[in-house]
């Protein structure tokens, strides 16, 4: 999934002919039609669809902006590669002669979006990567509104939520500015026209048309804010923060995303919600700060392969993967390899996941979870806690998965029992000496994989070096410990068991494997 602002970087008719007919005709008349049956279908909206869009645009193009940013990178300079040698004079440039690196230097660089005014007074909405900085050591310098006139603003941001990518600006500028209102994404359907306005590729004023391809569309981002409106209406670099139109030229979403495999547009593009962005803008308006519910908790989806290991429905909730100490899951006695199946009645589902539910409870109430512990129903009330910044967040978690173990490591405790081999895998008791070799965190506890049978399910999924420490819930110590998680499993009928990996220093992760 890709911010459009990096954009460089989904009826066919069965006819029947006279024979089939007749037969049709002998059966018993049913009240169920199809639903695409003749004349019960018009390509027409409720009010006819326009021969043109050039009027409702030519209105609503007054309010829609070109916003940049300029902004001052540091870089550091590389090393002078002739340092040392006769040349080294002559080139320090490269490096200012030394061979650790030259001096630090500042470039200027820039970025685009789109934006529109939701006021006379001159209050803008757009994206907050819109006029963030563009890359680590970047300081945006000033943020300008181009208007469609071509005059152009030096903009103060108002408020800004990393979280949602939303941001409001404000520009001074004479007399009433015109301006668009919200509308009403809440009663969208798929098949509606809709329009985007905005700045792609710098061409300032461009209109592009297109229908909702899907809602409340759930991109896998997780938090409060993923839902969006998909359209294949033409979204590229620069249409960020531009906004989406119904056919009554209301706003009903801001254009933020594409997914592309090649950077370009190929006709799916995501736009946030009016109906969640607008409760977002208001409090930023007003000097606020955007809060949201917080768990304390690494989650996985239940994938088929994860359902089949612990003898669960399918689509059935999200397992825990990892509490962290001292959060509001940890209080309330939650446990990795918990799988969360509703929040406050509320069922978990991947279109209603549980980080969704949980961010957009208000921090400090109570949320009550069922979940199910080693194949039991419970129950556990946890009192959330207000999200941390993204910043924060992404520091609490692993680092590279780049490790390996030895060659030559020392063998001699290892352990190989056959009814392991059942899932492909060779382990060994995880000593310290090992940890530090294969670089996770001393406090792990676990196996580690010696040997993998490429030709296994595990083969395709695992490799040498990662650890396991637990199986279907069960902690593993030994290789004796794992093979009696894999024969409780076949025992029980289940083709496949959910083992906790941990790799390096990233958090643990359930993987389910298959039984041979």
């Amino acid at each position: 999934m890709k911010t459009v602002r990096y954009a460089y970087a989904l009826t066919g008719a069965l006819l029947l002919g006279g024979t089939a007919a007749s037969v049709m005709l002998q059966r018993p008349a049913i009240a169920q039609q199809a639903q695409n049956e003749p004349g019960s279908i018009s390509a027409a909206a409720p009010r006819g669809a326009p021969m043109s869009f050039a009027d409702m645009v030519a209105r609503l193009q007054p309010a829609v902006v070109n916003i940049s940013t300029d902004q001052k990178v540091t870089v550091q300079q590389p090393a002078n590669p002739f340092a040392g040698t006769p040349f080294g004079d002559l080139f320090g440039q490269f490096g200012g002669g030394g061979g650790r690196g030259g001096a630090p230097v500042t470039r200027e660089a820039q970025s685009l979006g789109s934006g529109f005014i939701i006021s006379p007074d001159g209050y803008i909405v757009t994206n907050n990567h819109v006029v963030a900085a563009g890359m680590r050591g970047a300081v945006v310098t000033s943020i300008r509104v181009t208007l469609p006139d071509r005059k152009e603003y030096v903009a103060k941001l108002v408020g800004r939520d990393a979280a949602s990518d939303l941001a409001v600006l404000k520009i001074s500028a004479p007399g009433p500015l015109p301006y668009v209102r919200w509308g009403d994404s809440a009663h969208a359907r798929v098949g509606d026209w809709v329009i985007a306005i905005g700045n792609p590729f710098g061409l300032g004023g461009t209109v592009t048309a297109g229908i909702i391809s899907a809602v409340h569309r759930v991109t896998g981002q997780g938090g409060a804010n993923d839902r969006f409106i998909q359209t294949d209406a033409s979204i590229n670099q620069g249409n960020s923060g531009g906004p989406m139109f119904d056919m009554n030229g209301n706003v009903i979403g801001i254009n933020s995303q594409i997914f592309s495999q090649s950077g370009g547009n190929i006709g799916i593009g995501f736009a946030i919600p009016a109906e969640e962005a607008r409760p977002i803008v208001d409090t930023l308006m007003k000097g606020g700060t955007v809060k949201r519910g917080y768990l304390g908790v690494g989650i996985q989806p239940v994938t088929d392969d994860i359902a089949a290991a612990l003898g669960l429905p399918k689509n059935a909730g999200e397992i825990i993967g990892r509490v962290e100490p001292g959060g509001p899951a940890a209080k309330a006695g939650l446990r990795a390899g918990d799988v969360v199946t509703k929040v406050n009645g509320t069922a978990v589902t991947p279109d209603t996941t549980l980080s969704y539910m949980i961010a957009n409870v208000e921090p400090g109430a109570t949320a009550r979870l069922d979940i199910i512990r080693d194949g039991k129903p419970t129950t556990a009330n946890v009192t959330v806690a207000t999200r941390p910044s993204e910043d924060q967040l992404a520091a609490t978690t692993g680092s590279s998965d780049d490790f390996s173990a030895d060659d030559d490591d020392d063998q001699s405790g290892q352990q190989q029992a056959a009814p392991a081999n059942a899932i492909g895998l060779t382990v060994q008791p995880l000593t310290a000496t090992i940890a530090r070799q294969i670089g996770v965190d001393s406090t792990v506890q676990g196996v580690v994989i010696s040997q993998v049978d490429q030709s296994s399910d595990a083969g395709q999924k695992l490799r040498r070096g990662d650890v396991i420490s637990a199986i279907n819930g069960t902690p593993v110590r030994s290789a004796a410990d794992l093979a009696r998680g894999v024969q409780a499993a076949k025992s029980a009928g289940r083709p496949q068991v959910l083992l906790m990996v941990v790799r390096g220093r990233n958090p643990g992760a359930f993987v389910p494997v298959k039984i041979k």
